[in-house]
């Protein structure tokens, strides 16, 4: 019945983006379908097919190399703070966890080195096949398909460069997709830091988030086109897969990609204490209403909120609320609070099914915070379309929200034995 129960959320899910569609005559079936057969497919390759536990610790041995090599870097710098020897007894071994010197150094790392890998043309290839993919199954333009693609490794604003040079040429449908599936995936950089906060909690946590990253982007096209379908024969923007991000070397890609990292960790940093903060304000506003004995705060009410949405995707009816406080937490505080404290939840009250669909539902950038990231990097690149991004960036939050929550419907809807 729990697959059933997954199937009748993304129902749901599908439905409502219909209901607040902009033209519900022009509903995109083809495009639907398409994009949910995609989304089963790479699921069912990369967790079904023959081997593929050799192909899941190649990622998950990838992930704690890359955790390792990191971590000798940081305690260069920080000593015992990035996790070095010790100068006392320790008697928490949790307390030793520092968000700033365990998770965000990898951002570092990882961003030069997918710099390095854009400059070798590696990740290049990569992108321009998952282009071609969501070009022919879902027809869309070749601008469209290579910035879609782009999101799973590059994230929501390096993506637009990839095609900056076509930003100008997109339709309003394709500029509202770009944003969408900007804002339903995560980067490359910060996969790693994801898999390493549940690769305590989660079997193959690393394989996880990276697929959790890839079955977002079709999710997100679809419910794009469905809110805002596009005219016929507007669309369909070709690039030549040259144009955007270009280094002058090897070195030069390591340099530029450490001061891009460096830019997005100082973002994320300041994010994170300034929601946080406002969070906190809100909850010491209300915190004298007193319901079932504990104090009220926000992320207790959007828990109630989400407790029914977790159940349409799968989680179990006694899960249902911790599953509805973490979709809070992630709209509020971000996905990396969120997967923080979904690591911290208790073994014994999580359901590995449900923090594997969790983990899908958690993988996007789709929060508060990253309105203002897409308002701000889109002006730049595009100043003259500002307006328009204004008009459709929280349009674009709810839909990357619920192409989230689609990924995680139609991994609940598969067969356990695939896991």
């Amino acid at each position: 019945m729990v697959h059933f129960q997954s199937l009748l959320g993304l129902a749901v899910i599908v439905g409502v983006c219909w209901l607040l569609s902009e033209d519900r005559s022009r509903f995109p079936w083809r495009l639907t379908l398409g994009a949910v057969a995609v989304q089963a497919a790479l699921v069912l390759i990369v967790f079904g097919m023959p081997g593929a536990d050799g192909v899941l610790n190649a990622i998950t041995g990838s992930v704690d190399a890359l955790s390792e090599a990191t971590r000798h870097g940081t305690q260069f710098i920080f000593g015992y703070l990035g996790g070095g020897d010790q100068p006392y007894a320790v008697t928490n071994d949790r307390a030793l966890f520092v968000f700033a010197f365990e998770v965000l150094p990898l951002i570092l790392v990882i961003s030069a080195l997918s710099a390095l890998l854009w400059h070798w043309k590696i990740l290049k290839w990569v992108i321009r096949g998952f282009g071609f993919l969501f070009e022919r199954t879902m027809g869309l333009g070749g601008a469209s398909a290579l910035a879609v693609a782009a999101n799973i490794f590059l994230g929501m604003i390096e993506s637009p460069i990839v095609i900056r040079a076509y930003l100008d040429e997109l339709t309003r449908s394709e500029l509202f997709l770009l944003m969408v599936v900007g804002l339903a995936t995560v980067a490359g950089s910060t996969m790693v830091a994801y898999a390493t906060i549940l690769g305590g909690v989660l079997p193959n946590a690393a394989g996880h988030v990276l697929v959790a990253s890839i079955v977002s982007a079709p999710a997100g096209v679809a419910l794009a086109r469905i809110l805002i379908p596009e005219t016929a024969g507007a669309a369909g923007v070709k690039t030549d897969y040259e144009s955007g991000l270009k280094y002058d070397s090897a070195i030069d890609a390591i340099v530029k990609g450490t001061a891009d990292g460096l830019m997005v960790v100082l973002n994320i940093s300041a994010v994170l204490i300034v929601f946080v903060a406002l969070v906190a304000l809100v909850n010491i506003m209300i915190g004298w209403i007193v319901i079932g004995g504990d104090p009220l705060t926000l992320e207790r009410a959007l828990g109630w909120l989400f407790t029914p949405v977790a159940w349409l995707i799968g989680v179990p009816w006694e899960e249902a609320g911790k599953a509805g406080w973490l979709l809070g937490v992630k709209l509020m505080l971000t996905e990396f609070v969120a997967f923080i404290e979904l690591g911290n939840v208790p073994t014994a009250e999580m359901s590995e099914r449900t923090r594997m669909l969790m983990t899908y539902a958690l993988c996007g950038f789709a929060n508060i915070g990253s309105v203002g990231i897409t308002v701000t990097g889109l002006s730049v690149l595009v100043p003259d379309r500002r307006e328009e991004v204004l008009g459709l960036v929280w349009r674009a939050l709810f839909a990357g929200f619920l192409a989230t929550l689609m990924s995680s419907a139609i991994v609940g809807a598969l067969p356990a034995a695939v896991f």
